[in-house]
């Protein structure tokens, strides 16, 4: 696992990895044997889109804006997000609200305020552009 700097002390980086159509099957196979052997394994994050308009939505310019500003700037409510990007609140809230459905995004409650916020350092995307059976997935095409 990569980490945020040169000095051992500091935190792993977390890293949200994101997959089209098929998850790291290894990887939770490997979390799982971890856990069953009594051992604490790596965190790891994943989130599996079925759907490529989903990951069409996460790889928009304006929303890997706003999930660069939200890690970057711990805005405190939607609207300073929305000035940070220098957007209308509306569309950043529909943005938001979105990127939440995603599962990319939480939104904790400030009062009357909801802090968008981000869990992750990194988005790692996988996407084969084969089928599990070695065809080119050309559905879509």
């Amino acid at each position: 696992m990569a980490t945020t700097g040169t000095d051992p002390g500091t935190e792993p980086e977390r890293v949200l990895h994101i997959r089209f159509e098929r998850s790291n099957s290894d990887r939770i196979e490997e979390t799982l044997r971890a856990i069953d052997g009594g051992e604490e394994p790596e965190p790891y994050f994943e989130v599996t889109f079925h759907d490529s308009d989903q990951l069409h939505q996460v790889t928009r310019p304006k929303n890997l804006e706003l999930l660069r500003v939200i890690a970057r700037e711990e805005p405190t409510g939607i609207r300073e997000t929305a000035r940070l990007v220098g957007r209308d609140v509306r569309q950043v809230h529909r943005n938001l609200t979105e990127l939440e459905t995603l599962g990319l995004i939480d939104f904790e409650a400030d009062g009357q305020s909801k802090r968008p916020t981000v869990w992750y350092d990194a988005i790692e995307v996988d996407l084969p552009l084969l089928d599990f059976d070695g065809e080119s997935d050309t559905a879509d095409a």
